[in-house]
């Protein structure tokens, strides 16, 4: 490996995975008046209902799909699925919600695009977010082809054992890249620095999403009615009536 492919396969993960800690605890400690996802429903619905929908459920497939399908050791699935079968299964499931990701982001770039209205009231990190994300969904798909080409599941261990490589300090990691495409190292790299940027824009919001997985073992409230003359020591035959 080049000294080029060892930073950025080697040491930019590690960059990108501190900035993206630390900096959404850092803004949700200093500025939680601008954790949110800024949406521009308010201003006009048009595409937004079809782009935003079919976005989030292929981004959020791909996102889990990614996590399982990336970190988990091959020897936990081999006894129940071979490389060659799990690589396309992915292929086949990665490959239709990408496509519904992609037409989604699709929409919603066009949309702040080409609506002056949604334009006027757009930050910059809306624009370059959604870019980065068109050019990763892009780039997800077109690696549809080169995996055909390794339908063994070859590359996918490859690939799968730098990440695991990656998320327990192992050295040597970007040595499991030599010889992988470029299209591959292009998304791995895209990936990598939307991570980077995620804790200075609105995507800070997905924090508040797995979040509220909370309220399914949060204790229940006590809601007493002010008219009814109801207080907490009310015995609860009387609540109930």
């Amino acid at each position: 490996m080049n000294p080029l492919d060892n930073f950025l396969f080697g040491i930019y993960p590690y960059i990108c995975l501190s900035v993206f800690l630390l900096g959404s605890l850092v803004r949700f400690d200093r500025d939680q008046y601008t954790w949110k996802s800024d949406s521009s429903q308010l201003l006009r619905t048009g595409q937004l209902r079809w782009g935003s929908n079919l976005f989030h459920v292929g981004v959020l497939f791909l996102f889990f799909g990614h996590t399982v399908g990336m970190l988990t050791p091959h020897f936990l699935y081999e006894p129940f699925i071979s490389a060659g079968n799990k690589q396309l299964m992915a292929m086949v499931s990665g490959g239709l919600f990408g496509v519904f990701g992609f037409i989604g982001v699709t929409l919603l770039l066009h949309r702040r695009l080409f609506d002056e209205r949604i334009r006027a009231n757009s930050k910059t990190s809306d624009i370059v977010l959604l870019v980065l994300l068109w050019l990763q969904l892009a780039l997800g798909l077109a690696t549809i082809p080169l995996s055909a080409q390794h339908l063994d599941g070859s590359m996918m261990v490859r690939l799968a054992g730098w990440a695991q490589s990656i998320m327990t300090f192992q050295a040597g990691a970007p040595n499991l890249l030599v010889g992988a495409s470029v299209v591959f190292k292009m998304h791995m790299f895209l990936g990598m620095s939307i991570f980077l940027i995620f804790p200075f824009t609105r995507l800070v919001h997905v924090w508040s999403g797995f979040g509220t997985a909370a309220y399914l073992v949060r204790p229940y409230q006590l809601v007493l009615s002010r008219r009814l003359g109801m207080t907490p020591t009310t015995p609860l035959s009387q609540r109930r009536n």
